[in-house]
């Protein structure tokens, strides 16, 4: 079956289902294990005050192969004022991580957002700027090394409206192109083996943010920067047309390089007012895994959710109304995870969604 024909299934059976629920109360959705059914990794972020929670260590570790810390791994966390550096809440993640027989990615490396004190208040005449940055990525990628299986070296790296890229602390100290050719090298040289990336978002909705992006891979390639995976971040809301996201995996694949759906939500809120929006979430979370998966098999890095509980989100911090994620705040699976399911060929029953299992499609 073609994707556009399964992308007519799951919207139609989708739709099916939002009229019967206004019948009767829609059924449960049972979910088979998505990470068995997905021939490529399947990832969840988390913060330690996640995996403190049994119900939802219980849910990651029946659905999800791959973890990736939150905000406990990136410098806002752990450089400290004096400079000092602590690992101790991402040093449990790993370690949760591996109990769970999870790969363990991690993010973020160098993110323009992040200025640490440790950083600005530098004394040059002890430490020069350049040696505390190869000191930080060095202490951070070695940490890991062995377990991590990849790191966004460079994350959101282009200006917001895709005219050139970012101002930074970084960029200011070390040069706008210099300091992210730096951060590679580094890291490399502190982990041969990981899967090196250039990370960021709104790729799908901003043409001209995707082309930047990928005239800064070309460059950093161009001169033998050891680049060796594309993140797309994917924070996407449910008013994106269809076929906006395929395109962008499309114009990603053509480097060759494996491609990491790195942070995928679809927000309702920031979709705005409209009719169907569950339902359109729902075909997005499909659109979005069959576009990965027509990718071929060396390129299918990972596929990863940033959170599994709405009631976990970042966007639900942001507008309580929010509900961008394939489970609900009890952790019950929503109409975005069928969609996402049945992609893969993950729903226990289809009728399941529709209230008869005897039905035909």
């Amino acid at each position: 079956m073609s994707g556009l024909d399964r992308r007519t299934l799951i919207g139609a059976a989708l739709a099916l289902g939002a009229c019967e629920s206004r019948a009767q109360p829609a059924p449960p959705i049972e979910l088979s294990p998505l990470r068995a059914a997905a021939p490529f990794p399947l990832g969840v972020c988390a913060q330690v005050s996640h995996i403190n929670d049994p119900e939802w260590a219980r849910l990651a570790a029946t659905h999800f192969s791959q973890l990736t810390p939150e905000w406990e791994m990136k410098m806002e966390y752990i450089v400290q004022p004096d400079g000092s550096f602590r690992f101790d809440r991402a040093d449990r993640l790993a370690a949760f991580a591996r109990a769970s027989r999870m790969r363990l990615y991690c993010t973020t490396l160098i993110w323009y957002a992040q200025r640490p004190e440790g950083f600005e208040k530098l004394d040059e005449s002890r430490t020069s700027f350049g040696k505390a940055y190869d000191a930080y990525i060095t202490a951070l990628v070695g940490r890991y090394r062995g377990q991590a299986v990849g790191w966004d070296v460079v994350n959101e790296a282009v200006a917001e409206d895709g005219q050139g890229w970012r101002e930074s602390l970084w960029a200011t100290r070390l040069g706008d192109f210099d300091h992210m050719r730096r951060a590679f090298d580094v890291a490399r040289a502190a982990d041969p083996d990981a899967v090196l990336f250039i990370n960021d978002y709104n790729l799908e909705s901003l043409p001209r943010k995707l082309d930047t992006f990928q005239r800064l891979v070309d460059r950093l390639l161009s001169v033998g920067a050891p680049v060796t995976g594309l993140g797309c971040q994917s924070h996407i809301d449910a008013s994106l047309p269809s076929g906006a996201y395929t395109r962008t995996i499309e114009a990603l694949a053509r480097f060759g390089l494996p491609i990491h759906v790195s942070e995928l939500d679809v927000s309702l809120v920031r979709a705005g007012r409209g009719p169907r929006l569950e339902e359109r979430q729902a075909a997005l979370y499909a659109e979005a895994m069959e576009a990965f998966m027509a990718l071929p098999a060396n390129q299918r890095f990972a596929f990863t959710l940033w959170g599994l509980r709405d009631k976990d989100s970042w966007l639900k911090r942001e507008n309580g109304r929010d509900a961008p994620l394939l489970f609900d705040d009890a952790g019950q699976p929503k109409p975005a995870a069928s969609g996402l399911a049945q992609a893969l060929g993950a729903l226990k029953t289809a009728g399941s969604l529709y209230g008869n299992e005897n039905r035909a499609l």
